[in-house]
């Protein structure tokens, strides 16, 4: 079976309300067998226009066992309400791809 990564880039817009998804996210990751690659590091963009995408920006990598696994966190009742948080508080754009 493949791994998927639940790949986020985030700018955050709220940042005290935002706070309550991370509260929320990160034990509802570890209840359905997701692990962070990455979490808001230094970001250096290589390619697709200018650096705006830099500044205030984060990307957060999640290593889950499954495509189905992931699927399942993202839809889970421990995921949804830190989804609409995040969602509530920030901008950005959130798949999931499967590894190679």
């Amino acid at each position: 079976m493949k791994k998927a990564y639940v790949v986020a880039e985030i700018q955050v817009t709220n940042p005290v309300d935002y706070e309550g998804y991370r509260a929320l996210s990160t034990p509802a990751v570890a209840q359905y067998g997701g692990q962070f690659i990455a979490r808001g590091g230094q970001r250096v963009q290589l390619e697709g226009g200018d650096d705006s995408h830099n500044d205030g920006w984060r990307t957060v990598i999640v290593e889950f066992p499954s495509l189905e696994q992931a699927r399942t966190w993202y839809d889970s009742v421990e995921y949804t309400r830190a989804r609409e948080i995040r969602q509530a508080n920030s901008i950005g754009r959130l798949f999931i791809v499967e590894g190679a």
